[in-house]
């Protein structure tokens, strides 16, 4: 038998050909409609980048047809001013990057390319995406952000170019209604009698004026005037809106003027009379207002009405000291004027005047000396250029000592390197305040609060800075002995108010003897009271305690399903005793914490989340994996808690209404206690709430990884 021959007939061969090459225009006839309609350009490249292929797509983005495009190779189109030198169609492996295309367009494109190489034999698939807009709109949002900041600076340039009061504030609201394109800007001078008017306003035609109108003292209360002069800001988004907390009448006043929104930053001045200590008094406000429609401040706008605020208050500083000196040249002048009009006469005039100016300068030298207050000028390089005389007292170094001297060899290494952070900020042009400790001449530790002042010149350049230094050893010495007393008389009160609590829950057992139905009812509400007094005493006493870093946190791994198990069968009684479904999610975590402290706060929250609930709500405890964190939560479906009220409840005895909160027997504290826990175990704690929907306070915790 003849061998099978191992080659096919031709006509086998010509056939499995005619086969692949059908299949082949099939799968192209498939993937054709995917390429046309695909929003990226898509295009096949040879190893010279002529172009083998395209989809609509390519065609648009290079501004040309199909036909004339494939005529064409990819570097024909490639910005040589910036280079190609990313893109290389001779390597084996997929290339990205960005690349700057030329076509038939006027402005070249930004483009991000995808490069798949040999996805034929010599054929590359090259995908590109228009990124020009995206570029553009980031390089509009620097543009915006550059801008904010020169208007800020030119409006403080204009600011410390005059000397007049008037013209400040008027080119104060001039600008930032200009920068913030509000419909009204004014300011608000407080008057010593309680009421006050409005001095200096820039309004749209549009709007009724308000200037030199005069308010009664029901607009703005006494109790407004405290928030403020302690530095109290509010950006109201919209006026009628109950989260905004504005009385019916005050609504019912700023309609007169079709205000829909308003952002109100206080005008403080630091007082100083006779060497005492120093307080702030409210001289106005600087206010914005919104009338067309209600608007939400964004943080820009806040932090250049809070600095032109500052600048306001020290122009009010700068305008006192002015007036004092005009005075004396008016007195000087009318002296002058109604002097013998002699040459002779004049001259003696004149120079008598000189000499008053003079001694009128070394008077206000002389109190600048007497201040018992650290002042001084620091260049650019951080040496001193001038302080007075309360440095010897406090250092043992006269002022020419201490001339031409680094701030490092006047204050020491040590204390030199927890001030340096704050001296960089005011070369950089940043008013900074900050408290330190420091180390007088005879070894004594003292407290103070230190104010720099950055000086700019015309340029905006710095120059330097004005450093104020003032003793608060006092205040902080009280503070300890408040502490301290609080702490004393908690203590001290604990043990009667337990002794008394006891007697009253067996007076209430009825074990020595029947009460009238009065009786019973008035022995009840001293339970209740004096149970409340126990509660806030305890909560005072742990507050303290962790206040005071007496407390050291036993942190260890824990699971955290074991927290909320626990915390949930403390509080079950009191969400039966309230009507109240407690849901928990135990959540498998291991967390580093203290357990008790942590059980404490769970129950803090659970406790706070069953008193402000109805009856038939439901609380829910529940817990998550974040990133290198645990999450709880404890949700209610309560009345909630008002925008502007979601940091201050963190703060001691802050409530969101007091009646309630004393019905409910809340003291104040526990929210406190929870922030602290919290703070110390390196974890963060917030609220979050909507009115009459119910509120949501989380934590976190690291978490153990692996």
């Amino acid at each position: 038998m003849a061998p099978r021959s191992s080659h096919q007939p031709a006509s086998t061969r010509k056939g499995k050909s005619k086969t692949r090459s059908a299949a082949g225009r099939s799968r192209k006839r498939l993937l054709q409609p995917l390429l046309e309609n695909a929003q990226d350009a898509i295009a096949l490249v040879d190893d010279a980048g002529r172009f083998l292929d395209a989809n609509l797509a390519a065609c648009q983005l290079f501004g040309l047809s199909r036909q004339a495009l494939l005529e064409r190779t990819l570097p024909d189109f490639i910005d040589a001013g910036n280079g190609h030198e990313g893109l290389n169609l001779q390597t084996s492996q997929r290339q990205i990057g960005e690349l700057r295309l030329v076509n038939s367009g006027p402005v070249p494109c930004e483009v991000e390319y995808s490069l798949t190489p040999a996805v034929l034999p010599h054929g590359h698939l090259l995908v590109l995406r228009d990124i020009s807009r995206r570029k553009a709109a980031i390089e509009d949002e620097l543009q915006r952000q550059r801008q904010r900041v020169e208007l800020f600076s030119e409006v403080t340039l204009k600011i410390r170019q005059s000397l007049q009061l008037k013209e400040i504030l008027h080119t104060t609201v001039t600008e930032v209604q200009r920068i913030l394109r509000a419909d009204r800007v004014l300011i608000y001078q407080v008057l010593p009698d309680g009421t006050g008017k409005t001095i200096s306003e820039a309004v749209l035609p549009n709007y009724p004026t308000i200037l030199d109108m005069e308010f009664p003292e029901e607009v703005f209360p006494e109790a407004y005037h405290q928030l403020y002069a302690q530095g109290r800001v509010r950006a109201i988004t919209d006026v009628h809106n109950p989260a905004a907390g504005l009385s019916e009448c005050l609504v019912d006043f700023v309609n007169q003027f079709d205000i829909k929104a308003k952002l109100i930053v206080p005008i403080v001045q630091n007082l100083n009379h006779n060497g005492s200590a120093s307080h702030n008094q409210l001289w106005g406000l600087l206010i914005a207002h919104q009338c067309r429609s209600p608007r939400h401040w964004v943080d820009f706008e806040l932090e250049l009405m809070q600095q032109l605020a500052d600048q306001i208050s020290i122009a009010l500083a700068q305008a006192q000291l002015l007036e004092r000196l005009e005075e004396i040249v008016e007195v000087r002048t009318a002296e002058l004027q109604d002097a013998n009009r002699s040459l002779k006469q004049e001259i003696n005039d004149r120079k008598q005047a000189e000499a008053a100016l003079r001694q009128s300068e070394e008077q206000l030298r002389l109190i600048t000396n007497a201040l018992p207050v650290l002042i001084a000028y620091v260049d650019d390089q951080q040496q001193y250029r001038f302080n007075n005389n309360a440095y010897f007292d406090w250092l043992g170094k006269s002022p020419g000592d201490i001339y031409g001297s680094h701030l490092q060899q006047v204050w020491g290494a040590a204390c030199y390197q927890r001030m340096q952070f704050y001296v960089d900020s005011a070369l950089s042009g940043h008013t900074v305040t900050y408290e330190n400790e420091i180390t007088l001449a005879n070894g004594n530790q003292r407290s103070v609060d230190v104010t720099y002042v950055p000086h700019l010149d015309d340029q905006n350049t710095v120059k330097g800075f004005f450093a104020l230094t003032s003793d608060i050893s006092d205040r902080k010495a009280i503070e300890r002995m408040k502490d301290e007393f609080i702490s004393v008389v908690s203590h001290e009160l604990r043990t009667p108010l337990t002794s008394l609590h006891s007697a009253l829950k067996i007076l209430a057992t009825g074990r020595l003897g029947s009460l009238s139905i009065d009786g019973q009812q008035m022995l009840e509400i001293a339970d209740e009271s004096t149970e409340r007094l126990v509660r806030l005493v305890n909560n005072v006493l742990d507050l303290q305690r962790i206040e005071s870093g007496k407390v050291i946190m036993d942190r260890q791994a824990h699971n955290a399903a074991d927290f909320m198990i626990q915390a949930a069968e403390a509080m079950q009684a009191m969400a039966q005793q309230h009507g109240v479904t407690l849901v928990t999610q135990p959540q498998e975590l291991m967390i580093w914490a203290d357990a008790d402290y942590i059980l404490q706060a769970l129950t803090n929250l659970l406790s706070n989340a069953i008193k402000f609930s109805a009856p038939g709500d439901t609380v829910w405890l529940t817990a998550e994996a974040g990133q290198d964190e645990a999450v709880f939560r404890v949700r209610d479906e309560g009345q909630g808690i008002p925008a502007d009220h979601l940091e201050r409840i963190f703060e001691r005895f802050q409530q969101v209404d007091s009646s309630d909160s004393r019905k409910k027997g809340g003291t104040g504290l526990g929210l406190t206690i929870c922030r602290k826990i919290i703070e110390q175990h390196e974890g963060r704690i917030w609220a979050e709430s909507t009115l009459g929907q119910g509120s949501t306070f989380s934590f976190t915790l690291p978490t153990l990884q692996g």
